[in-house]
């Protein structure tokens, strides 16, 4: 495998890491559409474990077969598919050498309102499925989010002595100021960016960020110091600088079903800010598969971009 300027300026960021965990993102950052240019796209299919089947599958029925998120994410060029044990194990002889794979090691449910994620897999079963690294879910913010992070202290650990990388993704939730809005204002988000550094990730995700401010000490800080969150560019870079100056390499969800238009304005803003890429899920398998793998190929040209 023979890696790009870009890739080797990525992989030089992560200077503790063994030979596997850089080879293993080294897999991941070569493979697909935008092999090379050191962004990303990613796959996430967790939405049946957390929302429900139904909720997540039936606008396209042919997304209850694993097997078709495996296709989607070939055919579509990304470069790794992201899914809990249960969907992995379906395809994994059949598709697992054509594509990078991270299994999902937490997940909640809808059937309570916990703010709070169950261990459902381990690095032992991702070695096994042969995947490049293992996800994982915090909740900043909430009543449990100090168990999370301990968990995930161990789970890190034990990956990385494996071979291989932790993808976080980092949802503010609960909280006295972390109301609906307060989850994706930009101070919040940087701050859940900055969290998921230090906790070791290699890869972070976040959800697009809002110019509003939601921590009143904060608030003071980015008035004071006149921090540009006006545009969805400005925010993004700011994100980046969060996440140890664009050491880290952090994507953006594509969130709820949304208009192409919609989502193509989001990601061009997100790219123009130094995003290093996107993790989406819902706006992809819940599309006609044609639909669906053209709106990918334009968001991977507005990556490359």
């Amino acid at each position: 495998m023979k890696l790009t300027p870009q890739v080797k300026r990525i992989l030089d960021n992560y200077e503790t890491d063994n030979a596997s965990t850089k080879i293993n993102l080294a897999r991941v950052l070569m493979h697909g559409k935008l092999a090379g240019t050191g962004k990303l796209i990613i796959l996430p299919v967790d939405q049946g474990m957390e929302h429900g089947p139904a909720r997540s599958f039936a606008a396209n029925p042919a997304a209850y077969d694993p097997h078709y998120h495996y296709k989607m994410a070939i055919d579509a060029g990304l470069n790794a598919y992201a899914a809990p044990l249960g969907a992995l194990e379906c395809g994994a002889i059949s598709y697992g050498d054509q594509i990078p794979t991270i299994l999902k090691l937490n997940n909640a449910n809808s059937l309570n309102d916990v703010k709070n994620q169950a261990i459902t897999g381990s690095v032992k079963e991702a070695v096994r499925l042969g995947c490049a690294g293992i996800g994982y879910t915090i909740y900043p913010g909430s009543d449990y989010c100090y168990e999370q992070i301990d968990i995930l202290q161990e789970l890190t650990r034990e990956a990385k002595e494996s071979g291989l990388i932790v993808v976080v993704w980092s949802y503010p939730r609960g909280g006295p100021f972390l109301d609906k809005a307060g989850e994706t204002a930009v101070d919040i988000c940087a701050y859940a960016a900055h969290i998921a550094a230090q906790l070791g990730a290699h890869i972070i995700k976040v959800k697009p960020p809002t110019s509003h401010l939601c921590l009143p000490a904060a608030k003071k800080v980015y008035e004071e110091q006149k921090i540009d969150v006006s545009t969805l560019a400005k925010r993004a870079e700011h994100i980046m600088q969060s996440a140890f100056a664009g050491r880290r390499l952090v994507l953006f969800s594509g969130g709820e079903q949304t208009s192409e238009a919609s989502l193509f304005e989001t990601f061009q803003g997100l790219k123009d800010g130094g995003a290093s890429g996107a993790i989406i899920g819902r706006n992809t398998f819940q599309r006609k598969r044609e639909d669906a793998l053209a709106m990918l190929d334009k968001i991977i040209d507005i990556f490359k971009g």
